[in-house]
């Protein structure tokens, strides 16, 4: 298993299949030949070569401390690392990235960007000090062992089954295999906890009605979170989480092919794992600041720090060791806050707060600090730099944007003022490889203000398809709007140029001038873009508008029903809402008292008005129909399948109910457009 590369890894998180062409967009031919454009992917501009050469003047490339971290205490790696599901299918790749071992940069990346890809291809076990070790680049996290007397803690056990056993084969055939102790997950996104199940199984788990003390003595395996996980984890994959996939497709670059026209690093990794998710319900929740527990002769401190990276999230400190697990709250990047697969905003305030209260707490004792993504800082002077420096972006964010807002600037304004301090700027570790300064500081305008700007012409405005037709209708001959927007393109203005074109696109789909041009925009501002995930969106837009939207369903990770079915019955009943076409049912009125047999929950459900009410612990004598079953059965109805309600659920009254209620619930698509109508 010796690695002989000096550069190691990247991760294929999805072979870009064949894409379903849009007849519309399938000609070469062009309409216009004034402006000359076709659905090929282009070379650099000169004007883009130019924006990527700046960075070598802003940034010292010579600074070697992020390489010589990314690439310490690498034990072993293999030469090659492609992983398979069982069906053959390659859910990850660093193979993939091999690329950046044999040349040193291309004008389609921006320097930085290269730079952080290569430090990404750092893959395999490395020993972080005595005792814990980290397999990084088997995923987009990294799964962390500390050892034991007798064994393991393990943290955040990856986004991939396939990944996860993968890793601890690597673990296993390199420092041992010893049995697992403890399972930590710092907090609640699937890429810390989706690969559970390559690491133990539903069987191995403690009992949660125990306390921790007694979870440890029973020879069964706790799985330690921070207090509200659960509700995390699964509201956020399921209310929003079709769009929430779909969307992420854009931002890891899933449609993608690897390579200097297509995906590179994103800041935290080389993107997302395709292989099968899993989730174990927890047994055991830290729910405050310093409570610390011994596992198996290891003493752990947990600094609860919610509100951050994630809504439930947790640190955890080694006082033996020295050393401070700072979960996803320091990344080595400037992370989110928010994060444009969309979830809640972010308090960059308290991010920065609770990173100050880790340095109180544990900056005069730690020697190094790791996390769950990039690798590690070691140094006491440097680790206290690496937090401070992080606090500061966040905070600087956070208080400017406000400072901007309270002078009455809107949030598209503030987005193209703000700049981090000259020296914060230069910081490896902050560059803008996942969030950037723009996006986040839209995240601080949503947090307080909300999406209004308090100018009353944006109160109601046009959908994009109207307002793009009244567009072209004002402008007149789309044509002429065309060589203009090219000869624009010519002189580098490639915002602008997506702007427009895509104003036309919405106004007819069936443009190929404008969406070959548009496309050719967003390639170039993918190019030159420093972030991962803004390269990642600009040029998956322009893949879909030249070959149509993207619906190779092998590109999508295996979820199994594990999070499903730790839904509370609440959270079922607000997904059955969230399923029903509010408009198409606003005339029914039906009500029920449901009867869930198991958990011996009632409820008096009643679709209102398009709006599926339901109230807790309760059942009203008046309503004629009840429906009774085991809480599990609710799958029956969301998913609409009649032979399974048939089978699981019990009917007193209007036997038609549940099919009345069906009939106005919608199916999901997940490839839905995002870059036309």
């Amino acid at each position: 298993m010796k690695k002989t590369k000096h550069r190691v890894v990247l991760l294929l998180v999805g072979l870009l299949c064949g894409s379903v062409i849009l007849s519309s967009c399938s000609a070469t031919t062009n309409t216009n030949a004034a402006i000359n454009v076709n659905n090929e992917t282009k070379a650099a501009t000169d004007k883009t070569k130019e924006i990527n050469s700046a960075m070598y003047n802003l940034l010292d490339f010579s600074d070697n401390q992020e390489y010589t971290f990314a690439t310490k205490g690498l034990i072993a790696a293999p030469e090659k690392l492609e992983i398979k599901d069982e069906n053959g299918k390659v859910v990850w790749s660093q193979a993939a990235y091999d690329f950046v071992d044999t040349q040193d940069t291309a004008d389609t990346v921006n320097p930085s960007l290269w730079r952080n890809t290569v430090l990404n291809h750092s893959y395999g076990l490395f020993e972080v000090s005595d005792g814990i070790y980290q397999v990084r680049g088997y995923d987009m996290s990294n799964l962390t062992l500390v050892e034991t007397d007798s064994g393991y803690i393990v943290f955040d056990p990856l986004m991939s089954v396939e990944c996860t056993k993968a890793a601890m084969d690597l673990v296993k055939e390199n420092i041992g295999d010893k049995p697992i102790k403890a399972v930590i997950i710092s907090h609640s996104h699937v890429d810390h906890y989706g690969g559970i199940k390559g690491l133990i199984s539903e069987e191995d788990v403690a009992d949660s009605s125990l306390s921790l003390d007694e979870q440890l003595d029973s020879g069964k395996i706790p799985i330690i979170v921070p207090e509200g996980f659960t509700e995390h984890a699964v509201s956020e994959n399921i209310y929003a989480g079709n769009a929430m996939g779909r969307r992420a497709s854009y931002q890891y670059g899933v449609v993608l092919d690897k390579g200097v026209e297509g995906s590179m690093s994103m800041g935290i990794g080389m993107g997302q794992s395709i292989g099968t998710q899993s989730f174990i319900t927890p047994t055991y929740e830290i729910k405050e600041t310093g409570e610390s527990y011994t596992i198996d002769g290891t003493e752990l401190e947990f600094q609860i720090t919610p509100g951050t990276e994630a809504p439930a999230e947790m640190n955890t400190y080694f006082k033996d060791k020295r050393a401070l697990w700072m979960a996803e709250n320091c990344t080595g990047t400037l992370h989110n806050l928010y994060t444009l697969r969309g979830a809640q905003v972010r308090d960059g305030n308290a991010w920065a707060n609770y990173i100050n209260e880790a340095v109180t707490l544990y900056g005069d004792k730690t020697d190094v600090t790791f996390q769950s993504h990039n690798w590690p800082h070691w140094g006491n002077d440097i680790v206290n730099e690496y937090m401070t420096n992080t606090a500061a972006v966040y905070k600087y964010i956070n208080d400017q944007t406000l400072m901007y807002i309270n002078q009455g600037y809107t949030s598209d304004e503030i987005s193209n003022m703000i700049e981090l301090p000259e020296k914060l700027e230069k910081v490896w570790y902050t560059r803008q490889y996942y969030g950037t300064v723009a996006h986040n500081s839209k995240a601080v305008y949503q947090k307080y203000m909300g999406w209004y700007d308090a100018n009353p012409v944006n109160l109601d405005p046009l959908t994009p398809t109207d307002s793009a037709k009244k567009y072209v209708e004002y402008l007149g001959d789309t044509n002429k709007v065309l060589e203009l927007a090219k000869a624009d393109f010519d002189k580098g203005e490639y915002q602008w140029v997506a702007e427009i074109t895509n104003v036309l696109v919405y106004a007819d789909p069936t443009n190929t001038d404008a969406r070959y041009l548009c496309a050719d925009a967003l390639e170039q501002l993918g190019y030159e873009a420093e972030s991962g995930t803004w390269r990642n969106c600009y040029l998956s837009a322009a893949k879909e508008l030249r070959n149509g939207t993207t619906v190779d369903k092998s590109l999508i990770a295996s979820n199994n029903a594990d999070l499903k079915t730790n839904m509370t019955s609440e959270m079922m009943l607000d997904y059955i809402g969230i399923l029903l076409d509010g408009s198409q049912a606003q005339n029914e009125d039906l009500e029920f008292n449901l009867v869930l047999t198991d958990t011996k929950e009632n409820y008096y459900v009643h679709l209102y008005n398009g709006s599926l009410l339901y109230y807790s612990n309760t059942t009203k004598d008046n309503v004629e129909t009840t429906v009774s079953c085991p809480k599990n059965a609710l799958f029956a109805v969301i998913s609409k399948n009649a032979e399974q309600q048939a089978q699981a659920i019990q009917i007193e009254g209007n036997k038609e109910i549940l099919s009345t209620l069906n009939r106005y619930m919608v199916d999901f698509e997940f490839f839905f457009n995002i870059v036309e109508p």
